[in-house]
């Protein structure tokens, strides 16, 4: 069969052509197939600017890829190189001086952490590929795969995570393994021919995707620091708390119900029983604010809650939407990950993936849909141009919100961006002036660091951590671990792709709306503030909210002006003005308990049964109780003859006067109703604490008083 094969080859191809579609296809280890990848890969360079020892060395690791490859054993593969040139000297290709020439020359490649070809980006193509035409076509034909990658934006993204995870790795109170530390053991072991006992990386990771708002397609993929340590795509596979970059779909299922982000929200201390993160106890955490220094800051609108990153504002402000409610918007943004159904998740506790939260942000910019689903491949075609496999063109559009909720959370995040949590992307890490907007992510006691954002053509997302989830360090925020490659990747795609601003829909409107009680403004909602030199001076509380026709109040502001307006706002839920106490009892020390509560001899109602302990069994042997054997004083009673179960029930004889005797029967007494005393009045003057008791006396009260 391999003869026949052969000979229809060869009447069909010369032989340069033979050779060409040989080293097209056959591997060259280090997961490049073909020369011109294999050139790229190992040197750098296309493969007709290769050198003749360059050359050599691909020719000689040809029979054992793998094992002869230079990033394997550099000194093998300079053997089998050396070989390959003795050959071509035997032959005449090559003259004696040159022979010797390239012989003494070293192996020299690239890292293969920086070989074009070995990106994770790639590695997700070639699985496309395979499952797209098949095995044997995909490593055999030659095809040319078109893919959706922007190579400038990739090469971006790769560079921009390394040195920012570097610079982590830095701060003074990081106590982890680092890249550098474990690439050094990774590349002294090799030299000992022990790189398989070599654990798994345990350094810092990342991971990042950039996709096209409008289809969905993959501009960039990093799925880590470094494919050949560690092939795991964090970016497609890793399932991750989001953290407080989940808040703006809670914010929008708010507004689904009819809330806007002018609604006050109270910004205050919340019982972490009702969340849950990271214990049961206590208050529940502000880390959400990214600032070491957060304080509550009472009602506040939800626009401040979400630009500000409040925890305890944004899960009242979820409660009052919903946990389902926010569930099925998540769902509905291409969240597929379950979401565990609890107030946690609005502060994003449950796992989610990487591109799912990239794509669920498309959302804002789009106008309220979203692409089907991220793809990375386009086409696949022959040498001649025939296409041989593409993606999908009519990709459909999935309704999330509306057009006019993806709005009011977009402009939420613009304040994010600009004066939020994200404000150090221009003032620290240097993003250009364009319409961008984002939210930061920090999870529970720092061990994810995020941030999403987009322009009106790209959203992209950025992640940060550990494959074992670990605090990363104290104040790992998203705003200062991931915001600056967030940064980095969204100047060079402003270069490309020039950011506009997003258009708002005509069912917004814009309304002026008190900050105080979130509801219209009027000519009184003012405020006294401190002036530059001390002095009292009036500010307007009002300002510019966004809202639908439904959205908008229909009442004034009812904290500034009519003092019976302030009266309603304040009233208790029953609707009635509770009475104070007269004492102030925070300034009563109380009284410190300093033993069991008392129960009866008997307990006849079991009320420490299930609490205290349990009854003993019938058989039990009682133990020695002290109090019980301790001596009493006996007192005489005369012996009670035990009643037959028909005998007569006895009433209770009243009790009488000792000094009357038995036989005498009482007469009966006629009890009168007692007249009611009245206190004698207190001399403002007269200090009432210090008067003795036996200074009052009652005074009786008036007969016409007692009804």
């Amino acid at each position: 069969m391999e003869l026949f094969l052969a000979r229809k080859i060869e009447e069909r191809y010369g032989k340069q052509k033979i050779m060409e579609l040989y080293l097209n296809r056959i591997y060259f280890g280090g997961g490049l197939y073909g020369a011109e990848a294999a050139a790229r890969g190992y040197f750098g360079k296309p493969a007709k600017e290769m050198t003749l020892t360059e050359c050599a060395t691909l020719a000689g690791l040809i029979k054992s890829p793998n094992r002869l490859s230079p990033w394997t054993d550099r000194e093998d593969s300079r053997e089998a190189r050396n070989v390959v040139l003795a050959r071509m000297r035997e032959l005449g290709f090559i003259s004696t001086e040159r022979y010797n020439a390239a012989q003494a020359e070293p192996v020299v490649v690239g890292d293969r952490q920086s070989a074009k070809g070995q990106t994770y980006a790639v590695d997700y193509i070639r699985q496309q590929v395979i499952a797209a035409v098949g095995w044997d076509k995909a490593m055999n034909e030659g095809y040319r795969i078109r893919t959706t990658i922007d190579m400038d934006l990739q090469r971006v993204a790769e560079e921009s995570l390394r040195a920012n995870l570097d610079r982590a790795e830095k701060v003074p109170n990081y106590d982890h393994e680092t890249y550098a530390a474990y690439t050094a053991k990774l590349k002294n072991a090799r030299q000992n021919n022990a790189a398989a006992r070599v654990a798994a990386p345990e350094y810092l990771q990342g991971a990042v995707i950039a996709l096209d708002n409008a289809t969905g397609g993959m501009l960039a993929l990093v799925g880590g620091r470094d494919f050949e340590q560690n092939q795991f795509d964090r970016a497609l596979q890793a399932k991750r708390p989001a953290g407080t970059a989940m808040k703006p779909f809670v914010y929008a299922a708010a507004f689904e119900k009819g809330l806007f982000p002018g609604t006050i929200v109270d910004d205050s201390a919340l019982d972490n029983r009702a969340v849950m993160i990271g214990g049961t106890t206590g208050i529940l955490g502000e880390w959400g604010p990214e600032r070491p220094d957060n304080r509550y800051e009472g009602p506040i609108t939800a626009r401040e809650a979400l630009a500000k990153s409040k925890n305890g504002a944004t899960v009242r402000l979820g409660m009052l939407a919903g946990v389902d409610t926010v569930l099925q918007l998540s769902k509905s943004a291409g969240i597929k990950s379950q979401l565990r159904p609890y107030p946690a998740t609005f502060l994003g506790s449950s796992e989610v993936t990487l591109s799912e939260l990239a794509l669920a942000y498309t959302t804002f910019p789009n106008g309220g849909w979203r692409p089907d689903a991220p793809y990375i491949l386009d086409r696949i075609e022959e040498k001649d141009g025939t296409v041989v496999w593409q993606s999908a063109r009519d990709r459909t559009k999935q309704q999330v919100i509306k057009p006019e909720i993806a709005y009011e959370v977009h402009s939420c995040l613009v304040d994010a961006l600009e004066s939020g949590t994200g404000a150090v992307a221009y003032s620290k890490w240097g993003l250009q002036k364009f319409p961008a907007a984002g939210k930061t992510g920090t999870a529970y006691d720092f061990t994810d660091a995020l941030f999403a954002g987009y322009t009106d053509r790209v959203t992209c997302a950025v992640w940060a951590g550990f494959d074992k989830p670990q605090k990363i360090y104290r104040g790992a925020f998203g705003s200062e671990i991931a915001l600056p490659i967030w940064v980095d990747i969204m100047n060079a795609s402003n270069a490309q792709y020039g950011a506009k601003e997003i258009p708002k829909p005509a069912g917004v409107q814009k309304v002026e709306i008190c900050a105080k009680s979130g509801l219209l403004a009027t000519d009184k909602c003012f405020e006294i503030v401190k002036g530059d030199g001390g002095q009292p001076v009036e500010r307007r509380t009002s300002y510019q909210e966004l809202a639908t026709k439904e959205q908008i109040p229909t009442d004034p502001c009812n904290i500034h002006g009519d003092i019976r307006a302030r009266l309603v706002r304040d009233l208790p839920d029953s609707g009635v003005p509770r009475a104070e106490l007269a004492v102030d009892t925070a300034q009563v020390r109380p009284v410190a308990v300093r033993g069991p509560v008392l129960l009866a001899d008997k307990d006849p109602y079991d009320a420490i049964k299930s609490t205290v302990k349990p009854k003993p069994p019938a058989d039990a042997v009682k133990a020695p109780d002290p109090v019980a054997e301790a001596p009493k004083k006996a007192i005489p009673a005369e012996a009670v003859a035990p009643l037959d179960d028909d005998s007569q029930i006895l009433r209770a004889q009243p009790v009488t006067p000792a000094d009357i005797a038995p036989d005498d029967p009482p007469e009966e007494e006629i009890l009168r109703a007692e007249p009611v005393l009245r206190a004698q009045p207190v001399d403002p003057g007269d200090d009432f604490l210090t008067r003795r008791p036996d200074s009052l006396q009652a005074v009786p009260a008036d007969p016409e008083e007692e009804d």
